[in-house]
């Protein structure tokens, strides 16, 4: 029987029974060809997550028009017949592990990366969204404040059309053999924008009233039901609260889910923010899991129709409590798939130490990656969506490996050796494994960095792999292995200052975590820098700087940060 009984009940979405209650919530990967057909990646990275044991899973932002609108450069769309062979290649690969599947069609709008001028818009409404990926380009000798980004007010007639590319976007979706269809009407994206109280200016049918601003997505729904049926099931992605000043809160969107269901929508999929209040749907490190429960909780007690949530949802303890108290019907999984596609099978076979778990630092699946124009990626899971990693058999020939430094990279280097059958060292000249991460035990807001470090080690520790600690290998030593990797990291500069060099330190030495109580201290001490008196100087950039900041503030601590660049 399993630890997690709700977790893994079946559940309808309209006539199609899902074998499990977790949800991959819709997520653009940007890994399409450049025309926006289906990829090797896309294939990959979604039949990942089924074979994981995701129950029902969205194929994130598939534009309906590819020429007005793409929310990444490299997104998925279905604007055209020929796009259906490769959607349905997507489809097979996702059901050939039994999981269910859906597309979302998604206009961005105003905040489309593609086209860079143009775009279009509810509202002619001059806005800054240095979150979103529709950001200007901002060249080298350019000032951001000179940066503006033109749009184009949608007509009545452009509106009509919209409405009709939906839903031939829905019954390309459906030819292709997916389960069903979502509308992303969430986070500021063109039918966000119309249903938005504080977004949609208009003083014509689509604006107004909250009649005028839901005829747009109950046209949609309407068509795509006359296209496809009324018993292929469309769902709905919509901010519950927008987090502005005169945007859309709690009761209304309450009011929103009832008109959905009666309009036929099969379930109702949440989330928070426009972006204008960007904090509450990127969910930074600080969020606490479940911030969002009390959104699914209200809304479900007015609608008969599943309802997911999503939002820092990490633990399947949690997960399953939250089914269990009847706060939500499906959890909605995103950015942890990225860490770990497996989370739900380790969850079902009682491996949740084994569970990779997603420590919200946004980088690698959105400041390096679609905000930079790139594929999707992960920051703690190399093998993010990448197949050259999904390589499990063991080598040919088994090679005497020296890994020299135990950091993150050091770590995952002997870990992937060892999986792949080699014989491994792993050196590290202190006491303990993990390196420069461990530096965020002491910053405020931080402490799920540590889980990444306390996986990786535990990792570390269920492998054959040879620990070395507090030694420093000779070039004699490493002379004997078949190959020797090189993870020492980098060592911070700390500049030359004339009379004052004792007062300098650096920054390693002050973010040194001091809890005894962490199953892998080292034992023999582990102390931070004890600073004197109450005004500090930090000179540098990037996350070392920041971090350091932010925590000697939190101790009291009077602190002028000075860098060399424009900006910090």
């Amino acid at each position: 029987m399993s630890t997690f009984p709700h977790l893994f009940e079946p559940i309808m979405i309209g006539p199609v029974e899902v074998p499990n209650r977790i949800c991959h919530v819709p997520t653009d990967i940007s890994s399409a060809h450049a025309d926006g057909s289906v990829s090797v990646r896309d294939i990959h990275h979604h039949a990942t997550i089924a074979k994981g044991g995701t129950g029902f899973i969205i194929v994130g932002a598939t534009s309906p028009q590819g020429k007005t609108g793409r929310s990444t450069v490299t997104c998925l769309v279905a604007d055209g017949d020929e796009y259906i062979p490769g959607l349905a290649r997507l489809a097979e690969a996702m059901h050939r592990y039994g999981a269910k599947c859906a597309v979302q069609l998604q206009h961005p709008g105003r905040q489309a990366a593609l086209p860079r001028a143009g775009k279009f818009a509810s509202t002619d409404m001059v806005v800054n969204l240095p979150w979103s990926q529709s950001r200007p380009i901002l060249y080298a000798s350019e000032e951001e404040s000179l940066t503006r980004k033109p749009i184009h007010v949608l007509t009545t007639d452009e509106i009509l059309s919209l409405i009709d590319l939906f839903a031939e976007g829905a019954w390309r979706v459906k030819q292709a053999g997916f389960d069903a269809v979502e509308l992303h009407a969430a986070h500021g994206y063109l039918l966000s924008e119309f249903m938005s109280p504080y977004l949609n200016r208009r003083n014509d049918r689509f604006g107004g009233s909250f009649e005028n601003r839901m005829r747009l997505p109950l046209a949609i729904i309407e068509a795509i039901q006359k296209k496809c049926g009324r018993d292929f099931p469309v769902l709905v992605r919509y901010s519950v609260d927008e987090w502005v000043p005169g945007g859309r809160e709690l009761q209304e969107s309450i009011r929103v889910a009832k008109v959905f269901e009666e309009a036929g929508v099969a379930a109702l999929d949440l989330s928070q923010c426009i972006q204008e209040s960007p904090g509450a749907g990127f969910d930074p490190m600080y969020y606490q899991e479940g911030w969002t429960m009390y959104a699914s909780l209200a809304i479900k007690k007015e609608v008969h129709i599943p309802v997911i949530n999503s939002h820092s949802l990490r633990n399947p303890e949690y997960c399953e409590k939250i089914l269990a108290e009847g706060k939500v019907d499906m959890v909605g999984l995103s950015r942890q798939l990225l860490a770990d596609p497996y989370w739900p099978m380790k969850a079902r076979y009682g491996q949740v130490k084994a569970i990779r778990r997603c420590i919200s630092c946004l980088t690698g699946c959105w400041q390096e990656s679609l905000m930079a124009k790139k594929e999707i990626a992960c920051a703690i899971n190399p093998a993010c969506g990448n197949p050259a990693f999904e390589i499990r058999t063991k080598a040919s020939q088994a090679l005497r490996v020296a890994v020299v430094g135990g950091g993150p990279a050091g770590m995952e280097a002997a870990r992937h050796a060892a999986e792949r059958g080699h014989a491994v060292t792993l050196y590290e000249k202190t006491g303990e494994l993990g390196g420069a991460i461990l530096g965020c035990c002491l910053v405020p807001g931080k402490d799920k960095m540590k889980w990444y470090a306390d996986w990786i080690r535990d990792q570390v520790s269920q492998l054959p792999i040879e620990l070395r600690l507090r030694h420093e290998p000779t070039l004699e030593e490493l002379s004997s292995f078949d190959v020797v990797i090189n993870a020492t990291g980098a060592r911070s500069y700390v500049p030359r200052v004339s009379g004052l060099s004792e007062k300098v330190v650096p920054f390693e030495r002050i973010l040194a975590c001091p809890k005894v109580s962490c199953e892998f201290h080292p034992g023999d001490g582990r102390k931070p820098e004890k600073l004197e008196g109450t005004r500090v100087i930090v000179w540098g950039d990037h996350y070392p700087a920041a971090d350091t900041a932010a925590f000697l503030a939190s101790i009291g601590k009077e602190v002028t940060i000075v860098t060399p660049f424009k900006e910090f």
